[in-house]
């Protein structure tokens, strides 16, 4: 996702001055250390000092800029929730906050650098759009749009390497859901990595004479309500799979576009209201249960129930 993120924002550097970049001393991590090089003169490192950077972003969009900023999100929004609240989305700023780093599986780095509740936050945030591609041809289109829509965004990266969901040069729009496996028997609505996991767990029901759909639901808001009732309407059950607190992140979004419009049995797969701790990433999704065999688990749950 780091290296989809990198490619998109030195492709929209040579084509809009505007766009300047800024990081908190994790440009390198992060990858747009490449926007740097190539565009010194937009590029900002401001140090250890989140709160300064989201303040500095506020700043130059102000002046015109599309600000794109990024760090972990064990720090941003973890240390700036007031900034991004008061200087960014109150005057609806066009400041594009990327984290990378997120959920459980920035692995050995433990409890303190891993964020399940992030999503949460920024959802609640008025005026802040929220974002979680699945993959680096979806991190790439996405920041593209992003870079062309007024406004403030928090687009939410994984630290680890993770298959391809979709296609270079995919197209991927802002608040429109992504069918990549269509089913009858359940749906399982994901963003993150947790879609490939939900594609895992579709090729191993398919082996069952299950028919399991799976969404990419990468816009957590704008959310693309209408798929997602849709497939309630078509499949009768709902599993939701986020690398993030069940509460207050995907599953609670779902939940609530549900609760209004077509309540329908649903499972959340997620972190279970708790803290992560040191471990391989691996071992983690393992551990904390997301992994395909957890979401096929929920899909008998509720195929069982329904019968």
């Amino acid at each position: 996702m780091r290296d989809g993120l990198a490619r998109a924002l030195v492709e929209l550097g040579a084509k809009d001055e505007r766009i300047v970049v800024l990081g908190a001393d994790t440009s390198l991590s992060i990858k747009t250390s490449l926007f740097g090089s190539k565009y010194p003169q937009r590029f900002f490192n401001v140090g250890i000092a989140e709160q300064n950077l989201i303040g500095i972003a506020a700043g130059l969009a102000m002046s015109g800029k599309i600000a794109f900023l990024s760090t972990y999100s064990a720090f941003v929004p973890g240390k700036c929730l007031d900034q991004i609240r008061n200087a960014v989305a109150y005057p609806n700023l066009d400041v594009k906050i990327v984290s990378s780093h997120g959920g459980i599986t920035v692995g050995p780095d433990g409890a303190s650098h891993q964020t399940v509740e992030d999503l949460a936050a920024m959802r609640a945030v008025p005026r802040l759009k929220v974002i979680v591609p699945s993959d680096a041809p979806s991190t790439e289109s996405l920041i593209h749009k992003i870079a062309r829509t007024q406004g403030p965004f928090y687009v939410r990266l994984a630290r680890p390497s993770t298959p391809l969901v979709h296609s270079p040069g995919v197209e991927v729009e802002i608040g429109k859901a992504i069918i990549v496996r269509e089913g009858t028997d359940a749906a399982v609505v994901a963003c993150g990595i947790m879609v490939p996991e939900a594609l895992q767990a579709a090729d191993e029901m398919k082996k069952q004479g299950l028919s399991l759909r799976v969404i990419d639901c990468h816009s957590l808001k704008p959310l693309d309500e209408e798929t997602i009732i849709k497939a309630a309407a078509d499949t009768g059950n709902i599993v939701t799979a986020e690398e993030h607190n069940i509460i207050g992140g995907l599953g609670s979004a779902v939940a609530e576009v549900l609760g209004e419009n077509k309540p329908t049995p649903m499972r959340r797969i997620g972190i279970k209201d708790t803290f992560g701790e040191s471990g391989e990433h691996n071992e983690l999704l393992i551990k904390y249960g997301l992994t395909a065999k957890n979401i096929i688990s929920a899909v008998k749950t509720l195929q069982k129930d329904g019968a």
